[in-house]
């Protein structure tokens, strides 16, 4: 039997600034998010082919082997993107009690992603959308950028995307794109008020469906995925990536 997925409601380009105001969030459509990012579904295709090749997430803490991932760090400033000296991935453990308060060194993403003109674009005119989310004409304060390839697998018959539960990422905004999903069941998106009773629960469905989050307002999470056909010879997945927007520097530990 398969799950009831519920389609997420959809905002256009031009209202994604009101609408984060508004609700806390939005998601667009592949249509919109092409539009948004200036480059077109064949060069994210290509591009979607390097989350073949992520190295295993060597940090999680529950004992998984359903995750992997790649990481990089940019910097916008004056409608430049700078890819920034590879760096840990840290987060205070009030805001990940799973994995925070430790470096995570991940494999940084590979030179043909992350130098690729498709990503920069997108990462700009995103931080274009938060500048007038902000209210924020001044483009020359710089936007701290972490970028997350993931991919969560049913290796071990069922994968967590978020195995920390609902949390914060303890930046501005939250970018989740929707990569592929293959042969998986699950895997419930699930945004709700941080100071309040309200939530939303849907499923990011199609490939190139794009969520963006106020992270100080709402919390989210994404339910375990399982495989479809459990007998199936071919393991089940769901690739995102996972770009983070935040003002004043990178979240770094003392140590670094």
């Amino acid at each position: 039997m398969f799950d009831m997925l519920l389609d997420p409601p959809q905002t256009s380009l031009a209202s994604v600034p009101t609408a984060i105001q508004d609700n806390g969030y939005v998601v667009l459509s592949p249509e919109h998010f092409f539009e948004l990012s200036q480059h077109h579904l064949t060069e994210w295709q290509d591009l979607s082919a390097t989350w073949k090749n992520l190295p295993a997430d060597a940090y999680l803490k529950d004992g998984g082997r359903y995750r992997q991932r790649r990481h990089a760090s940019f910097v916008i400033q004056n409608n430049t993107v700078t890819l920034a000296p590879h760096r840990a991935h840290w987060q205070p453990v009030s805001y990940n009690a799973l994995h925070g308060g430790i470096d995570r060194w991940f494999e940084p993403c590979e030179e043909t992603f992350a130098h690729s003109a498709a990503l920069k674009d997108f990462l700009l005119n995103l931080a274009l959308q938060f500048d007038q989310t902000q209210n924020n004409l001044d483009e020359s304060k710089p936007w701290f950028v972490e970028v997350h390839q993931f991919r969560i697998d049913t290796t071990d018959g069922i994968g967590r995307p978020t195995p920390e539960g609902a949390h914060r990422d303890g930046v501005e905004y939250v970018a989740v794109l929707m990569l592929q999903r293959h042969g998986i069941k699950g895997g419930e998106t699930r945004v709700f008020e941080s100071n309040g009773p309200q939530g939303q629960r849907f499923t990011l469905q199609k490939p190139f469906s794009l969520l963006l989050l106020d992270d100080a307002r709402v919390v989210h999470e994404t339910t375990p995925i399982q495989p479809i056909d459990p007998k199936a010879l071919e393991q089940g997945w769901r690739d995102t990536l996972v770009v983070t927007y935040r003002r004043g520097g990178f979240q770094d530990s003392h140590s670094s």
